[in-house]
C-alpha cells in the first residue's frame, strides 16, 4: 500500500538517508517492509510523477490513467503529464 503524507517531524528517507524537513512531502509504501521516501527518490525511481492540471504543475505520488479510468470527473481530463 502507498500514503503520501507530509512531515511533521524528523523522518529519514529509505533511498539516500536524507532527513525529509516538516513540511515535506514524502511517500510510505507498505509491501514487506515500511519504506519512507523523499520526493527526489519518488521521481527518480517513478513512483511520482508531475502534472499539469488547469494550468497548475502539481506533484503526484498517484498518476492518474486517463484513457482507462473510469471514475474520472470532466476537469480531469485536460490533466498531462509534464517532464520535470
Amino acid at each position: 500500500m502507498r500514503r503520501g503524507c507530509f512531515a511533521i517531524g524528523e523522518i529519514k528517507c529509505d533511498g539516500c538517508d536524507r532527513v525529509i524537513g516538516y513540511g515535506e512531502r514524502y511517500l510510505v509504501m507498505e509491501e514487506d517492509e515500511k519504506q519512507c521516501l523523499c520526493i527526489d527518490c519518488c521521481l527518480s525511481k517513478g513512483y511520482a510523477a508531475y502534472w499539469e492540471q488547469k494550468g497548475e504543475r502539481v506533484l503526484t505520488f498517484f498518476p492518474p490513467e486517463l484513457e482507462s479510468s473510469e471514475n474520472l470527473n470532466d476537469n480531469s481530463l485536460s490533466e498531462k503529464q509534464i517532464d520535470v
